[in-house]
């Protein structure tokens, strides 16, 4: 089942840590977001593999915008 993680806020991706094909653990970072001058680390909701990735870095995201996918 595949589970969409989203931007919690509005903000720029300052720095994707996985890769398409990644085995990552719920709690473990995905993606750093700049939002309001502080960097926030987006983390997985749950385990699984990343299967697609939405985004860029230096994209501006919105709220609930999708950035990545893990089944």
């Amino acid at each position: 089942m595949a589970v969409e993680v989203v931007a919690p806020m509005p903000g720029t991706i300052a720095e994707i840590i996985v890769q398409v094909g990644d085995e990552v653990k719920a709690d473990e970072e995905l993606i750093i977001l700049e939002a309001m001058k502080m960097e926030n680390p987006i983390v997985a909701p749950t385990s699984g593999k990343v299967v697609e990735i939405k985004v860029e870095e230096k994209d501006k995201v919105d709220t609930n915008q999708v950035l990545l996918v893990i089944e």
